[in-house]
């Protein structure tokens, strides 16, 4: 096998599979929705079409649910429990949580700036 980019392009060839894999996870979504939308619209009042799609709609919620335990526990106690609590990591949340329920701003500048915040609280040594 042949590398095609080559160990000084390492950026470019993160960058490049990092495009690949989100546009390939997130296009079947998309499809779906903009496939079965109509679908699932025009069965809107037929009670055997809803009480599945509720159903469905109930384990997203739970998988969604799971997702946040999980990540709120690798980031509050990156070590386990017995380790310690993060605390810069959970005023960062609440810092992110305070400005998107109670000033409203924008999520994807929110999450880039506790991005930022992050990155630099752990170069600083701070984190």
């Amino acid at each position: 096998v042949r590398a095609v980019l080559g160990p000084e392009h390492l950026f470019l060839a993160g960058a490049l599979a990092a495009t690949l894999v989100t546009w390939f996870t997130f296009l079947p979504s998309f499809l779906f929705i903009l496939a079965g939308g109509p679908l699932v619209e025009a069965t809107h009042e037929d009670l055997k079409f809803t009480a599945p799609l509720m159903a469905v709609t109930a384990a997203v919620v739970g998988v969604i649910v799971n997702l946040a335990a999980f990540f709120g526990y690798h980031v509050l106690w990156p070590q386990g429990f017995g380790a310690g609590f993060d605390w810069v990591a959970a005023a960062i949340a609440l810092a992110a949580a305070v400005a998107l329920l109670r000033y409203k701003r924008n999520v994807i500048r929110v999450i880039a700036v506790c991005a930022v915040m992050g990155l630099a609280l752990k170069m600083l040594a701070i984190a």
